[in-house]
């Protein structure tokens, strides 16, 4: 750590320090995601601050899905102390616990000092930043995260939904405003821009979209949103759910990402002068994210479920093809030019890795920029009437059509594996092809209904 380094950590410390002792925070939580995306926290007491402060608070790392081998346990938190947050809610006793977001260090014994974990997926995207940074550009992104609210029995969740809601409804048909509105309140307390909260297009679907931001704050920002929004459900006797299908017949939850790159505060994909106003950056990036869209699947929607939701007819693209007006392709360009120049990539859904998503999403269009990729002519037709004919006449190819395929398309995908590592990819794999292999050796309720009788 330079002197200077040194200096503003001092600052920032002394800042966290003043702020703990005035909310009475109590508690620490030393934040972290692992491979999967599940979020994980070490809590320290106030006496162990100083100590967490200092990324001196070490874990065993053998007991995270998909970290390190027992022999080699000792992982230490590294907090990036800009990421510190107060809890808006209070224990029984008044006392707060505060958040601060870790990277993940393991010790190098030769040099008696740390190094950043290769299996840390926070320092993964933090790579793909600063590979972004050494060509001049900065990436935004804003996600639109969608979500169920479900009734509880018993104290446990059931599918059933609080309302009968539809997009855009308001009380009495949808009873979960007050959830929702408590939720932003609570997301706003911790820092958040919110910029819009609406019920969803299916019953007991919500959807709370914030402001944009550099990419390690998003992704911050979607681990905390997911925390926020279940803990708030909770207290209301609600279950909130990220699953991307939970109910046949109705829309699945997706968590569409807008993305965009600048260079000295100037949004680059803007060109006042180009067709349709959009740079050549632009499309070139464009041209990456359709490129490598088949090689990422399995990051953006990394469950079994995930494929149920990416179905034609409830608004998922299922088509690699991009347009500015029509959403059933997978990439669509917002309207808004200048600085609000974005392309909105459709296929993420929220049970996701922020982190690797991001990284792998940014990855791609770097490549498309680097290489100059072009993106196919933009479809403008509803996508899901055409023809199979017109479809292959257009050059639109299709997503995976489930796990296994999207797993078959990252491993041939040479950048996005690297981009991973090879820790995060081979680890990743062993825990989805595990998924998958139990998946398909499962009887459902649907065969045994449709079969037992017939056959």
């Amino acid at each position: 750590m330079t002197t200077a380094d040194s200096t503003s950590h001092e600052t920032e410390k002394a800042s966290i320090q003043k702020r703990v002792k005035r909310e009475n925070v109590k508690f620490l939580r030393l934040q972290f995601t692992d491979i999967l995306g599940a979020t994980k926290n070490v809590e320290v007491p106030d006496s162990q601050f100083n100590k967490a402060l200092d990324a001196k608070i070490m874990f065993d790392g053998s007991s995270i899905e998909g970290f390190v081998r027992i022999e080699e346990s000792d992982m230490y938190l590294k907090p990036d102390l800009g990421t510190f947050q107060v809890f808006p809610w209070e224990s029984p006793s008044g006392e707060k616990v505060g958040r601060i977001i870790c990277d993940i260090y393991k010790p190098d014994d030769r040099m008696k000092t740390l190094e950043p974990f290769e299996g840390c997926p926070r320092i993964t995207l933090r790579r793909v930043v600063e590979m972004a940074a050494k060509l001049g550009f900065e990436m935004k992104a804003g996600p639109e995260p969608e979500f169920f609210l479900f009734q509880t029995l018993d104290g446990k969740p059931t599918t059933e939904t609080h309302d009968t809601g539809g997009y855009f409804d308001l009380t009495p048909v949808d009873l979960g405003e007050d959830v929702r509105r408590q939720i932003v309140l609570a997301l706003e307390k911790m820092g958040f821009h919110v910029e819009a909260a609406h019920h969803e297009v299916a019953t007991g679907q919500h959807e709370i979209d914030f402001r944009y931001d550099d990419v390690l704050a998003t992704a911050d920002s979607i681990s905390t949103f997911r925390f926020v929004v279940k803990n708030v459900a909770t207290q209301n006797g609600l279950h909130a759910t990220f699953m991307p299908k939970p109910i046949y017949g109705i829309n699945g939850s997706g968590m569409h990402t807008h993305q965009s790159m600048f260079k000295n505060g100037t949004n680059v994909f803007f060109d006042k002068k180009a067709k349709r106003q959009l740079s050549k950056t632009c499309l070139y990036y464009i041209g990456g994210l359709l490129r490598h869209a088949k090689g990422f699947c399995a990051v953006t929607n990394p469950l079994v479920n995930s494929y149920k939701r990416m179905v034609p007819g409830y608004e998922a693209p299922t088509n690699i093809a991009w347009s500015e007006k029509n959403r059933s392709p997978l990439i669509r360009v917002p309207a808004s030019r200048g600085n609000g120049t974005r392309v909105e990539l459709r296929m993420p859904d929220p049970a996701c890795n922020p982190y690797l998503a991001l990284a792998l999403m940014l990855r791609a269009g770097l490549d498309g920029i680097e290489n100059m990729i072009d993106p196919p002519a933009p479809v403008d037709k509803n996508i899901y009437e055409m023809s199979h004919r017109a479809r292959k006449k257009a050059k639109i190819d299709e997503l995976p059509g489930d796990l296994s395929g999207a797993l078959d398309a990252l491993a041939k995908d040479r950048l996005m594996c690297d981009t991973l590592g090879k820790h995060i990819f081979e680890n990743f794999i062993k825990a989805k092809r595990a998924e998958w292999d139990e998946y398909i050796t499962q009887v459902s309720p649907w065969e045994t209904q449709r079969y037992l009788t017939a056959y």
